[in-house]
Parts: C-alpha cells; structure tokens; sequence
C-alpha cells in the first residue's frame, strides 16, 4: 500500500513536470541567480563600505554603531537589488499558478508537512537588546576590541534578566490568569 502512495507522488510531479517544464526551468534558474546576486551585491557593499569610510576596514576598530549602520546599509541594498526583483519574480509565478486549469492546482506534492520550530527570532531579539545596553552604556562609539569579557558577560546577564522580566511578568500574569479561571469553574 505504501508503495501506491510514492507511485502516486512520483506520477504527479512528473505529470506537472512533463506540462511545465519550461516555467519550472525558469523559477529554478531565476532562484540561482537570486542567489548568486545577492552574494555579488554583499561583496560589492563590502568594498564600497570600506572605501567610502562607513566602516572601518581593520575590524578591532568597529564600533557598535558601525555594526549597526553597516548591516542596516547591506538589507537595504540587498532589499534594492535582490528582494524587489524576487518579489516581482514571485507574484509573476504567482499569478501563473492562478491562472492554471483547476485540475493541475490538485496535485499533491508534498504529503507531509515539516514541523520547524523556527528559532530566528530570539537572536534578533537578543542582538537588538545588547545594542540598546551598549548604547545606554555610552560604549555605542567604542571599539568593540577594547571590550572585556567581563563587560561582555555581564552585558549578556543584564540583557537576560531584562527578557526575564519584560516576557516573564505577561506570562505570570496569563498562567494566574488560565489558573483562576480554571479554578472557577464548576465541576
């Protein structure tokens, strides 16, 4: 029985393949040079970075506020060259698939779905809070060579408790919360 189900996969990939192959080639292709621009244009924003004097080129002489300004800089670039015309390429491929017979839009092709967890966020989070310490600090224009550890780890256990506090507080809140109602209710 397992077998018929990849049977049934496998035919209906190749069915859309075999129909599509020629706009499936192009999204496969637009994808690579997606990805191949996006490297030319962070290494192209690296040497103009340097050159142009937004940061410095030895990186013991980095600042927060030249990491800050720096990254801000490259996903505005890469947003110019890379993301607006994969976002055009997107609702292109977009507007193809709605355009397609009812029938064809059916196919299964994938049967399960993945359980990612994600993840990415929380580092955001954390770098966007150490910036604010540093900055509070009055270490924003400093090199970030001339920190020390301690200054470091300390940073991070600060930034820790201010995480604890500021989701912790809504989260006792809506546990007492779930709790007292639960407890109200009649048996």
């Amino acid at each position: 029985m397992s077998g018929e189900a990849g049977v049934e996969n496998g035919s209906d990939w190749k069915k859309f393949l075999r129909k599509h192959w020629s706009i499936v080639a192009l999204f496969v292709v637009a994808g690579i040079l997606a990805f191949i621009g996006a490297i030319y244009v962070f290494l192209w924003f690296v040497g103009d970075a340097q050159s142009t004097g937004l940061v410095p080129s030895i990186l013991g002489l980095w600042t927060m506020g030249h990491l800050v300004t720096f990254i801000l800089n490259l996903i505005f670039w890469e947003i110019i060259f890379v993301g607006i015309p994969a976002i055009v390429g997107a609702l292109a491929g977009w507007q193809w698939w709605r355009k397609l017979p009812a029938e064809e839009k059916g196919y299964r092709f994938f049967r399960r779905r993945s359980r990612t967890t994600g993840g990415g966020g929380i580092s955001v989070l954390l770098f966007i809070a150490f910036a604010i310490k540093v900055y509070v600090d009055g270490n924003w224009n400093v090199a970030i060579a001339t920190w020390t550890l301690d200054y470091v780890v300390g940073s991070m256990i600060t930034i820790l408790i201010w995480t604890a506090v500021i989701f912790g507080i809504p989260i006792a809140i809506g546990i007492v919360w779930w709790i007292r109602h639960e407890m109200k209710k009649k048996p």
